[in-house]
């Protein structure tokens, strides 16, 4: 263990682990403002983290408390579940295409990893709610897609009106849906043979501040960056796929719902999403980029990517009946949110400032 500190008073720390990542330091950070003290475990071998970390230890020191050790120190992690009250798991290799490049190392981080973290809870049994991912359902078999201008959507009115449901089969698709689909499912059945109280997250795509915006993993993200910087964002397609982009702040509120609600979602998994009202293509959201820049965006076409979803749009009224969530934040105000984050970071306030506000 490594960075510890003492944490104010005597309330057990909350695990996340991924901590230092984009989702987990937000998660910590909102924890740590309404008075929990977080122990963040992180690896910090994704490039940029660790200024995550120095930015949470900077706002509460006294709340955050860090191991730096991989999510597959079984000993390490072992010693962080048993002192902790619960366990948010963010921790993983996030990236389909690294996935491909190295599917051995994808396996024993997000699979691996989370059974050595399921068999310490079953010593040390506290909540735990997982992050998992859309890519479940892989190609969303029996969707028939046809284009409306700009964007694929689904031939089926239903689908097109609420989204790719729970009950829609599992097919994992690339290395990285094989991990990350056997580790949710390790998770719901750890609920189901021992008890344990855990819940799973299947999320689409989640964007926000603290995000690094790399090509392979955060597209909203390194959209706007490169955007900002002048330069040529390279579509892999034809950019008429859609996603359902959730601000960050609205998933942190989900975590949290499904932590404290533990009892009611325990075993189940939930889409957590922007749902069908922020659901957008590629195209469409780098021209509304464009437009708030006041420029046109350049443009790079390449191939598609193996197993590339056309289409993906969370259903999520289960999660939000189920934890009495608000509505989530539209994509145009939190997309004008993040431009401006961004450019307060570049120092370039000026027009990405005044195209947000109008």
């Amino acid at each position: 263990m490594s960075g510890r500190v003492s944490l104010a008073g005597d309330k057990r720390p909350l695990l996340v682990t991924g901590g230092a990542g984009f989702i987990g330091c937000n998660l910590a950070n909102r924890l740590a403002e309404e008075g929990e003290n977080v122990l963040i475990y992180d690896s910090l071998a994704r490039p940029g983290v660790e200024d995550n970390l120095a930015w949470l230890r900077s706002r509460h020191p006294r709340r955050i408390a860090a191991v730096i050790a991989d999510i597959r120190d079984t000993q390490a992690l072992g010693d962080a579940v048993r002192e902790s009250a619960g366990v948010f798991h963010l921790a993983a290799q996030v990236a389909v295409t690294a996935s491909m490049e190295n599917p051995e190392e994808d396996l024993q981080v997000n699979l691996l990893g989370t059974f050595g973290l399921l068999e310490a809870l079953r010593r040390w049994p506290q909540p735990c709610v997982f992050a998992s991912t859309n890519k479940v359902y892989g190609h969303l078999e029996g969707m028939e897609l046809m284009r409306a201008g700009d964007a694929y959507v689904p031939a089926d009115p239903a689908l097109r009106r609420y989204g790719w449901n729970e009950t829609g089969g599992l097919d994992f698709r690339t290395p990285y849906g094989c991990s990350k689909g056997a580790a949710d499912q390790y998770v719901l059945d750890y609920a189901a043979s021992f008890g344990l109280p855990t819940a799973v997250m299947r999320m689409s795509c989640i964007y926000g501040p603290h995000q690094k915006g790399t090509e392979d993993q955060g597209w909203v993200a390194h959209f706007l960056l490169r955007a900002l910087a002048g330069q040529a964002i390279t579509i892999y397609g034809d950019g008429h796929q859609v996603r359902d982009v959730l601000y960050v702040d609205d998933a942190v509120r989900a975590y949290l719902a499904a932590w404290r609600n533990i009892g009611q979602v325990q075993g189940r998994a939930f889409n957590l999403g922007g749902g069908p009202g922020n659901a957008v293509s590629l195209l469409q959201l780098i021209r509304h980029v464009g437009t708030m820049l006041g420029r046109e965006v350049p443009l790079r076409f390449a191939d598609w990517r193996p197993n590339d979803q056309r289409y993906y749009v969370s259903d999520t009224r289960l999660v939000e009946t189920t934890l009495s969530l608000p509505k989530p934040l539209d994509w145009r105000s939190g997309v004008a949110e993040l431009l401006r984050h961004f450019a307060e970071l570049q120092g370039d306030l000026t027009r990405p400032a005044e195209a947000a506000s109008a």
